[in-house]
C-alpha cells in the first residue's frame, strides 16, 4: 500500500493506496465482482470500471489523477497499461497461497487497536496512521448492524514494521483517546483469557442459580409442611442412657406410625414426629400399657407439642430429612446416616418397614444441564464482509 512519497499529492497517494487495496491481498480473493473482471482481458480492468467503486469515485472521477497517483507508488503493485486505460496487479506479485503458513505471518504482521470514538472514518484513521509503517490493510472492526465499534485491526506489511509500530510512544491517544494498541496474537491471547473467565463465571451464577432455586423451593416445603402438619409431635425425655431409636418404634407399634425419630442415644430428651395425631397414638398406647407409658422400665415424661414450640421443632426436623436427602445424593448411601427410625442406628430417616420407616415422603430437585457454547472475539457472530472498501 502507498505510503507518503516525495513528489505525491495528499490526494493521489489516497488514490493510489486505495486502488492497491482493492487489488491487495486482503482484499482481492474475497472480491467477487473484482475477480469476475479481471477473467476478463489477462487480468486487466479498464479505469472507467475502477471508479464504479464508490470509494474511489469518492476521491476522483479523474482517470488522469488515478495514472498519475499509480505512476508515482513505488509499490511496484500494479501495472497501467500502454494506452493508460486499464490498470492490473502485476504478474510479478501473485497472490499467496492461503495457507496456514500465510495466515500465521499475517497474525504476526498485525496489531489491535481500541479507543477510536464511534463516529470515527476510515480517512481519519488512515491519516493518523501515516507515516507510522507500510500498511497493507486496515479493518474497521463491526457489530452485527455493521456499527463501527471503536477498534481496528492494522496489517503491515513485515512483522518488523508491526514490532516498531508498538514501540512508537505518539500512538497511545487519538484526539485525546487513551488507545490500547496490542500485538494481535496479544490480543488474542488476552481475549481467550477473558472467554475462560466468562465462562467460569458464568458456570459459578448457574450453580448459585441452581442452589437458590432448590433452597427457595426447599423453603416453600417447609413452610407447606409447617402449615399441613400440626399435632403431630410428641416430646419425650427422662432417663435414656440406654435406650435407642428402634424402643420407641417398638413401644408404639399398632398404636400409630412414626415417621421420624430426633434422638441420639445417650441424650436426655428428644423428639417423635408421628404420620396422624401425636395424641392419639400416644393415648393407645398409655392405655396398652396400664395407664403408664415407660420405656425399659424407666420413667419418661411426654409432652404434646404447640404453638411456637410445635413449629421450631417441625422446621428443625424438616431440616434434618432434607439434609439426608442432599447426603444420599451425594453417594452417601451407607446405612444409619441420619436422624430417622431405622434399625441401622444412625440419623437417618424411616424406620421398620409396616411401622412407618421408609416411607417418608423425598423431594428431589433436578435442573437442567447448562450447555455453553464457544463464542468468537467478543461473544458475539462475526459480521459479514462488507463489499470491497479500504479497511471495510
Amino acid at each position: 500500500m502507498a505510503e507518503t512519497q516525495e513528489g505525491m499529492s495528499p490526494i493521489e497517494m489516497k488514490v493510489a493506496r486505495q486502488i492497491e487495496y482493492y487489488f491487495g491481498d486482503h482484499n482481492l480473493p474475497r472480491d467477487k465482482f473484482l475477480k469476475e473482471q479481471l477473467q476478463l482481458d489477462d487480468g486487466w480492468v479498464t479505469l472507467e470500471t475502477m471508479l464504479k467503486f464508490n470509494r474511489l469515485k469518492s476521491l476522483t472521477t479523474e482517470t488522469s489523477v488515478i495514472v498519475a497517483a499509480l505512476q508515482k507508488s513505488k509499490t511496484g503493485l500494479l501495472e497501467i497499461s500502454e494506452d493508460k486505460t486499464k490498470v492490473r496487479r502485476s504478474p510479478d506479485k501473485p497472490l499467496p497461497e492461503v495457507n496456514d503458513e500465510y495466515k500465521d505471518t499475517l497474525k504476526h504482521k498485525s496489531v489491535y487497536i481500541k479507543g477510536f470514538p464511534l463516529e470515527t472514518s476510515l480517512d481519519e484513521i488512515q491519516e493518523w496512521l501515516n507515516g507510522k509503517g507500510a500498511i497493507e490493510n486496515i479493518q474497521m472492526r463491526r457489530n452485527l448492524q455493521r456499527q463501527f465499534k471503536g477498534s481496528v485491526f492494522v496489517c503491515f506489511d513485515t512483522e518488523e514494521s508491526s514490532k516498531k509500530f508498538l514501540e512508537r510512544s505518539d500512538i497511545k491517544s487519538f484526539k485525546d483517546n487513551e488507545m490500547l494498541v496490542l500485538a494481535r496474537e496479544d490480543y488474542h491471547a488476552k481475549k481467550a483469557e477473558e472467554r475462560k473467565q466468562f465462562k467460569a463465571e458464568t458456570k459459578a451464577k448457574a450453580r448459585q442459580d441452581k442452589e437458590q432455586k432448590q433452597k427457595n423451593a426447599e423453603e416453600k416445603e417447609m413452610g407447606m409442611l409447617l402449615d399441613e402438619q400440626t399435632g403431630c409431635l410428641l416430646k419425650f425425655s427422662g432417663g435414656l442412657e440406654d435406650v435407642s431409636r428402634e424402643d420407641f418404634h417398638e413401644l408404639f407399634s399398632g398404636h400409630g406410625k412414626i415417621k421420624w425419630v430426633d434422638f441420639t442415644r445417650g441424650a436426655k430428651e428428644g423428639t417423635l414426629l408421628f404420620d396422624g395425631n401425636a395424641k392419639e397414638a400416644f393415648d393407645k398406647a398409655k392405655e396398652a400399657n396400664g395407664g403408664e407409658l415407660t420405656i425399659k422400665d424407666s420413667s419418661v415424661t411426654w409432652q404434646l407439642l404447640e404453638g411456637d414450640e410445635e413449629k421450631e421443632m417441625m422446621k428443625k426436623i424438616v431440616e434434618a430429612q432434607q439434609e439426608t436427602f442432599r447426603s444420599k445424593g451425594r453417594g452417601n448411601r451407607g446405612r444409619g446416616g441420619g436422624r430417622g427410625g431405622g434399625r441401622g442406628g444412625g440419623r437417618g430417616r424411616g424406620g421398620r418397614r409396616g411401622r412407618g420407616g421408609r416411607d417418608g415422603g423425598r423431594t428431589e430437585f433436578r435442573g437442567k444441564k447448562t450447555k455453553f457454547d464457544s463464542d468468537d472475539e467478543d461473544n458475539e457472530p462475526a459480521a459479514k464482509v462488507a463489499k470491497t472498501e479500504n479497511g471495510s
